[in-house]
């Protein structure tokens, strides 16, 4: 066969696979259900309100919009004299200067700057997106939420129109493109089909391999046992790995949102793991994920069947007078609450507790307070309404729309146009196994934690008591992110300092709301400050903390182990007043989201 006709059979072949993909797309989208428009769409009338301001400046100081065109026309100037110039050198064969690659990962590969043209449209991109910024961050008549709002949307929209999101404006896909003679396009447009298809005619951009992993069979492997089981928790006991282990147990609580697993992901960056091997009885609460069923399952529920009943069942089974515990994320925010309400009822079964990028204090919420208003509330109420609980993809998709570059765009250019396979990251696979929330219980989060924050005003009543985190008098330590864009470490540290605890140890690590807290020793790839005390304003909490290069854990460790207890002969699950029920990691992480 010659060159010639192999090239016209591939071509052949890649329109069949593309007539093959057309139909399937078509039944797919058939399939779609309508979204709630009240969850996905901003409320128009800060928009509106934005508008307004804009042009009310505009007839009050018409200057400022002379000066911010006359900047913006300059800096377009420069970028396409930049260009020409770039273009007569390569025309005469001078090599071009400013190679250097650009730090926006978007804008990584070479043609960026080695081509005029491209250069000159990414450039061009650039001085739209900082026009645009500049001229919201001068509008007057805003108060700070509905400008933090108006920013949040129209990033999105400045991210969304990066010249590397479209196919003719981006070198390296077209580059691909042309080297596999369009096969690159029809692998995208057949992972494109592959991700319609599993949302059921719903788009979602697909992070990783999910085949590459299975729950107990490669990530959540660390040995135990489901040793307690109710309508909303599966309680894990994990198996020892020393000889003899700290008297107190320790009792972990993660969020609900999310599966417990990413504390137990792979063996060697599973903080349970690590946790059992430095000696201690580890337990592990994996809630339900919720459906129809738990419509009036509320925080008085998550407390009294959910923290509270594993406290009791652990000392049940260990034999313990008192146990030590964690609480992640929302899940740190229940132990706070848990913690409260215990202390006003005398019970003083928890020696210390740790949290882990806890929210207590909400007066500042970040970028999640972009989506409490009205609009959203109420399309939080319709969906649970119709459904009894409210659906994970909404959750889901406010997450990633907070990173976009990262957990939308980029990963939809090298699947869709670059016709890549997502790759195989456990992290990312736990990510996708989201969780939906039971009705009432999410009413109460948003409004009564969120929105009203009750519970650092001391209004917050948890099964008719009222209680605050001045009732939290147990030792603490908190652990949260430098850079969380979900729980900012300034006012996870503010709540804190606010329980009534005589000890407090605040540590600050690195990185994100993940990476941060799940950075086993040895990597040296995040290190942490700490500093115990109250904490005052973050910028003087900074500055007088001691910085390591290493790890949180070790240091937290070594706290623990000083309110742990003795050391006693290892505690194996099961036994005849608490038989092992299933090998961890139990039936309730199995379970996918109800749609």
């Amino acid at each position: 066969m010659s060159q010639s006709e192999a090239h016209s059979d591939r071509i052949k072949s890649n329109l069949s696979r593309v007539d093959n993909l057309t139909k399937r797309l078509a039944v797919a989208m058939a399939r779609k259900k309508q979204s709630n428009p009240n969850l996905s769409v901003p409320d128009g009338a800060v928009f509106a309100k934005a508008a307004q301001s804009y042009f009310t400046d505009l007839a009050t100081d018409p200057s400022r919009l002379f000066a911010e065109q006359a900047k913006f026309w300059g800096e377009s100037m420069d970028a396409w004299m930049d260009a020409q110039r770039r273009m007569f050198d390569s025309v005469s064969g001078k090599e071009a200067d400013n190679q250097e690659l650009d730090k926006d990962r978007r804008f990584r590969n070479e043609l960026w700057e080695k081509s005029p043209f491209f250069r000159l449209v990414k450039e061009q991109y650039k001085i739209n997106s900082r026009m645009v910024h500049r001229s919201l961050s001068e509008l007057d008549g805003l108060n700070e939420g509905e400008r933090r709002k108006i920013e949040f949307f129209v990033r999105q929209f400045v991210d969304m129109m990066s010249p590397s999101n479209f196919l003719l404006t981006n070198p390296e896909a077209l580059e691909r493109a042309v080297s596999t003679e369009g096969k690159s396009l029809v692998d995208g447009l057949e992972n494109f089909v592959r991700d319609v298809e599993a949302g059921n005619g719903n788009h979602q951009v697909s992070l990783t391999d999910t085949d590459a992993f299975e729950v107990g069979g490669n990530i959540a492997t660390t040995r135990g046992s489901i040793v307690y089981r109710n309508e909303l928790i599966e309680l894990i006991q994990y198996s020892p790995l020393s000889a003899k282990v700290k008297a107190l147990p320790l009792l972990i609580i993660p969020p609900w949102i999310n599966k417990y697993y990413i504390l137990d992901l792979k063996q060697q960056n599973s903080f349970v793991r690590w946790t059992v091997e430095q000696g201690y009885t580890v337990f592990v609460v994996s809630w339900i994920n919720p459906d129809g069923r738990h419509r009036e399952v509320g925080l008085d529920d998550y407390a009294t069947k959910g923290a509270m009943a594993a406290i009791d069942e652990v000392l049940r089974i260990t034999g313990a007078k008192k146990l030590n515990a964690v609480g992640y994320c929302i899940g740190g925010t229940l132990l706070a609450l848990v913690l409260a309400y215990m202390n006003r009822k005398g019970v003083k079964t928890v020696r210390s507790a740790t949290f882990f990028a806890t929210f207590t204090d909400f007066t500042d919420i970040g970028e999640l307070g972009v989506f409490f208003d009205k609009n959203f509330l109420a399309g939080i109420k319709e969906e649970i309404g119709k459904k009894g609980f409210f659906p994970s993809k909404y959750m889901s998709q406010a997450f990633s729309y907070m990173r976009a570059n990262d957990l939308v765009y980029g990963p939809a250019v090298r699947s869709y146009m670059l016709g890549e396979a997502p790759p195989a990251f456990d992290l990312l696979y736990w990510n996708g196994d989201s969780t939906n929330l039971s009705g009432k219980m999410a009413l109460e989060y948003f409004q009564r934690l969120c929105i009203e924050n009750q519970f650092v005003k001391g209004e917050f009543e948890l099964c008719g008591t009222p209680i605050s985190m001045k009732d939290i008098k147990q030792p603490l330590t908190a652990v949260a992110c430098e850079s969380d864009h979900l729980v900012n470490w300034e006012t996870s540290f503010k709540g804190i300092s606010e329980a009534g605890s005589a000890s407090k140890n605040l540590i600050l690590a690195q990185s994100g709301h993940i990476a941060g807290i799940i950075n086993p020793p040895g990597r040296k790839k995040y290190g942490h400050y700490r500093l115990s005390g109250r904490f005052s304003d973050a910028e003087s909490w900074k500055s007088e903390a001691e910085f390591e290069k290493e790890s949180w854990w070790p240091v937290w460790a070594q706290w623990l182990g000083r309110r742990s207890g003795k050391k006693i002969d290892a505690r194996w699950p099961g036994g005849s007043e608490s038989p092992e029920l299933c090998p961890a990691p139990g039936t309730y992480v199995l379970a996918k989201a109800a749609d």
